[in-house]
């Protein structure tokens, strides 16, 4: 089995690498996010020239057609940039659930959402920490003009500023999952936003009654549809994380080496060079763990069991990189003014998003 990128994925992430080291460097990403706006409007143009926004839609959608491994290649210099455009949760999450429905009506939102003209949410998670569509309680009621949603969604990524947010809930009558979609600012929608630790603008958002008319019915059915979406949540969120490890792995080796006490570089200590060794094992293993993983997804062959390694895997490493170069950097690795502590931070988040390592690897456990 090959595990190489192709010719054209190699061009892609080049593409990516480049753009993001020229405009996206650390002080440019802080002052992003302490700025008013929740990402770099400049940034998420430039996605969509560089037809990043289209490329998991189909052609028939006037999509790129791309693969689940185009977008994890890309994905990871996300990681490696800490952006905090929410191309995850507007492309990979929301859109594609729209992209998969038989709703024509909502189908308008994909060009808008390819060209950057608009920004989809998924509303999935309950508070609950876990990927499981079990746990969903908020109820959809038919109604005389369609349904009406009620409920609480939180940790909803770029939740206030979404144009229309994507809502999973159980439909009261059949017990069974559907996929909603609605406006952002209807009757009925509370919006909390604020900033989740790493950076991005999220928000918990209430539904007291508020309607959806047929036009905003994505899906019935949608359990299975659900679990396909997450599993392409986590890869491309694996990605990130990988991203990131690689980040801190560069970034504590280089410091390591300059470093110098007692007239030498730390590097050269003991226990600071089988920290660095430790280091760079996890990442290969996160690494391997995320090719690996993405290839059976690529041949439609990767299981649940499959998703739970891959997810207790990033938690674990990406943990342990983490702090163990916040430790081989010292007090200023957890300053705001280091990028240490923002990489560790983002490994925190994506670890807790659709369930973190210590349930997954539970998960496994049980099996």
């Amino acid at each position: 089995m090959d595990f190489s990128y192709t010719e054209e994925q190699q061009m892609l992430r080049d593409g990516v690498a480049r753009f993001l080291e020229k405009t996206y460097d650390f002080d440019a990403r802080q002052a992003v996010v302490a700025s008013d706006a929740a990402w770099s409007e400049d940034a998420w143009s430039q996605y969509a020239e560089l037809g990043l926004l289209a490329l998991p839609f189909a052609e028939d959608h006037g999509g790129l057609g791309g693969t689940i491994t185009d977008c994890v290649a890309v994905a990871e210099f996300f990681g490696r940039h800490l952006t905090v455009e929410p191309f995850d949760s507007s492309i990979i999450l929301a859109g594609a659930a729209i992209a998969a429905s038989s709703n024509k009506v909502a189908h308008a939102w994909l060009e808008r959402l390819m060209t950057g003209d608009a920004i989809a949410a998924f509303a999935y998670e309950e508070g609950h920490g876990t990927a499981s569509p079990d746990l969903i309680s908020m109820k959809a009621v038919a109604s005389a003009d369609g349904y009406t949603l009620s409920g609480e969604k939180r940790l909803v990524l770029a939740g206030q500023e979404a144009d229309i947010i994507v809502i999973a809930a159980r439909i009261e009558d059949s017990g069974t999952l559907g996929l909603f979609l609605i406006e952002n600012g209807a009757p009925g929608l509370s919006v909390r936003g604020y900033s989740s630790v790493d950076g991005r603008s999220a928000a918990n958002i209430r539904f007291d009654g508020v309607d959806v008319l047929p036009s905003g019915v994505l899906d019935k059915d949608a359990a299975g549809l659900i679990d396909q979406i997450i599993a392409k949540g986590m890869l491309v969120r694996a990605a990130e994380a990988v991203g990131a490890m690689g980040a801190l792995v560069e970034m504590t080796g280089e410091y390591a080496n300059t470093r110098k006490q007692f007239g030498v570089p730390i590097a050269t200590f003991q226990a600071v060079a089988h920290r660095l060794a430790d280091m760079k094992i996890a990442y290969s293993k996160a690494r391997a763990t995320l090719i690996y993983t993405t290839a059976l997804a690529e041949s439609g062959a990767a299981s649940g069991r499959d998703m739970a390694i891959l997810k207790g895997q990033m938690g674990k490493l990406g943990q342990e990189i983490g702090e163990m170069a916040i430790q081989t950097h010292g007090g200023v690795g957890m300053t705001d003014e280091l990028s240490v502590s923002h990489y560790h931070k983002r490994l925190l988040a994506l670890d807790a998003q659709f369930g973190s390592h210590a349930y997954h690897l539970r998960r496994l456990g049980q099996r």
